[in-house]
């Protein structure tokens, strides 16, 4: 899909929620643009220091990984929620009406099935990485400087967390179109190449 998703919206509780929800996932794309920020401007203190002082910054891979969950899962929910997932297209755009939404739901269904259990495990794999009693609530910490990771654990099942809350409003949003027929509301919708053209025309002239 193009710049932001084809995402009919109402005065439904369920287009409030839904928009509602859309500002958190953009605000916390936001954080992983500026983590993706952070990692460039530590390459440039590490190589420069290296260079020019013959001391590169200390502890870099470690900083690397704790950004990293950051950049790859934060704007996971967001994703979601504008349909810029890779996805079959070519198949679903040839379904219509209760058809393509009945299958929509199914697929959203098993997603979230699968992004509960992945909550569950990375919480467990964070809960063994946070102790109270510890400095720094730390159980384990990087190799080189020591940094705690319990922080980039927690990253991953907060992430999946607020996934699986888009997706909880799709599958409601799809039962909907499911039961009442018509076109659902807070849930992407499938362009086709055309109308995909015609966005990205009509935001190339919105910027200018």
């Amino acid at each position: 899909m193009a710049g932001t998703a084809n995402v009919r919206e109402d005065a439904s509780a369920l287009s409030r929620l839904d928009r509602a929800l859309f500002r958190v996932e953009t605000a916390m794309t936001l954080i992983a643009g500026l983590a993706v920020l952070s990692l460039m401007l530590l390459a440039v203190v590490s190589v420069g220091g290296r260079n020019f002082f013959d001391t590169p910054l200390p502890g870099y891979v470690d900083w690397i990984e704790q950004i990293m969950p950051a950049i790859a899962l934060l704007g996971i929910a967001y994703t979601q929620r504008t349909g810029a997932h890779i996805r079959m297209d070519l198949v679903v755009g040839q379904l219509r009406g209760r058809t393509l939404w009945i299958a929509e739901w199914l697929t959203t269904f098993a997603m979230l099935v699968l992004t509960v259990l992945l909550i569950w495990g990375t919480w467990s794999h964070f809960d063994r990485s946070f102790d109270w009693g510890r400095p720094l609530f730390s159980a384990d910490s990087s190799m080189d400087i020591g940094l705690p990771i319990w922080p980039a654990k927690l990253v991953v099942p907060v992430a999946l967390a607020v996934l699986a809350l888009r997706l909880t409003l799709q599958l409601v949003g799809y039962g909907r179109g499911v039961r009442h027929g018509g076109t659902p509301v807070g849930v992407p919708l499938v362009e086709s190449p055309a109308e995909q053209a015609a966005a990205e025309a009509a935001a190339m002239e919105d910027r200018r």
